[in-house]
């Protein structure tokens, strides 16, 4: 959206507005409330919003990736996209290549669990047992396709790579895909209209995406405060009596995203500080119940209809180290030297938690938790 607007009003070099940071979150927290509205107030509205959702990137996502390399003026050859190696220490301060490497492969992992949405929703499925998975698995396929394509359109539209982080650029080096549209629509058209739409198509998925995480953390947040496994459950696990949702812990989730997003008044790496906080809170829970199927005797395992047979255990163990590896690198920092203005505030935070949760346990909870509440089958001996 900032560079949206930055483009829109003439971009950083003719005098465009970029948005400071307090307006940034203003922003951020005003699309947060839109979500947890949407989520309170219209969740038949969500339904087709995720209709929409889907052709939306689905063609968007097309559109971006054949038109981008034909629009821009001239494009790298496969030997660049493919061997090309760039650290950028001007700009991130990493000059060690087996570092950066590590660093990549965090690009995609926030989208790639995507499918926790799908995962989190299953009670509201029909069929849950064969339909949740499919949904999990077409999830990944479609995210990793369109993700790579879009990766590699970028990569192959870069006009001059050094350009793209200078502050001095159109886009005042926020955001690197916003610079690449820019320079193939103006190097082709002399104008920035063509890299504002696709802008847009970019900011809509980002939408659709914040949209469907709010409604995933708030699942997550009902069924722990049902089972009792936070404070004040009682209050999150209330269901709305008139539009059937836990709007309590809908409008949690929102306040506490909000918090989160506080620090973008300092810190200069605030969405991959962001999106590594939630993802070792998504990914890291996965954690645990794979690893308890690893260990588990197979006699006591009873196989649900979606089995993946002799390929389960392997798949367990691929799975589980790489959360583990995913969710270590999500805690190193990504620009160097360290101050509090590049500071990934995502190892304080996770620490903080576990620790008050831990605290918490160790005080109270570990006196009355039993662990999740069992209904479906007390429900079933009754009927």
């Amino acid at each position: 959206m900032q560079s949206i607007i930055l483009l829109s009003t003439g971009t950083s070099k003719g005098g465009g507005y970029l948005a400071p940071r307090g307006v940034f979150l203003a922003m951020y927290m005003g699309l947060t409330v839109i979500w947890a509205f949407l989520n309170t107030f219209a969740l038949n509205v969500i339904a087709f919003i995720d209709t929409i959702s889907i052709w939306w990137q689905v063609i968007g996502g097309a559109v971006i990736v054949v038109m981008l390399p034909l629009v821009a003026h001239s494009t790298q050859p496969a030997s660049y996209v493919f061997t090309h190696f760039e650290t950028t220490p001007a700009s991130t301060g990493i000059h060690n290549k087996a570092y950066a490497i590590i660093l990549s492969f965090l690009v995609s992992q926030y989208s790639l669990y995507g499918y926790d949405s799908a995962a989190h929703l299953t009670e509201e499925t029909k069929g849950a047992e064969i339909n949740g998975p499919i949904a999990i698995l077409t999830s990944l396929g479609i995210i990793s396709v369109f993700g790579w394509a879009y990766i590699l359109a970028l990569t192959f539209s870069i006009q001059d790579f050094n350009y793209l982080y200078d502050k001095s650029n159109e886009t005042a080096g926020q955001f690197v895909p916003a610079q690449i549209l820019y320079d193939a629509f103006h190097g082709r058209y002399h104008n920035s209209s063509g890299a504002i739409v696709l802008l847009f198509v970019i900011w809509g998925s980002f939408f659709f995406g914040g949209l469907s995480i709010t409604t995933s953390a708030a699942r997550v947040v009902y069924a722990l405060s049902r089972d009792g496994g936070i404070p004040f459950s009682r209050i999150w696990r209330k269901v709305h009596p008139k539009y059937k949702v836990p709007a309590n812990a809908v409008w949690l989730c929102a306040v506490l995203c909000m918090l989160l997003g506080l620090p973008i008044l300092k810190v200069n790496v605030l969405f991959t500080a962001i999106t590594s906080v939630c993802t070792i809170g998504w990914v890291g829970g996965y954690a645990v119940p794979i690893f308890a199927r690893m260990i588990m005797p197979k006699k006591n395992f009873k196989p649900g209809p979606f089995y993946l047979g002799r390929a389960s255990r392997p798949i367990c163990l691929i799975a589980f180290l790489w959360i583990c590896y995913t969710c270590s690198v999500f805690l190193l920092p990504t620009i160097y030297p360290i101050t509090w203005n590049t500071l990934n505030y995502a190892p304080i935070a996770l620490g903080a938690t576990l620790g008050v949760i831990m605290l918490w346990w160790l005080v109270d909870a570990r006196k009355w938790f039993k662990g999740p509440v069992r209904n479906i089958g007390i429900q079933h001996d009754k009927v």
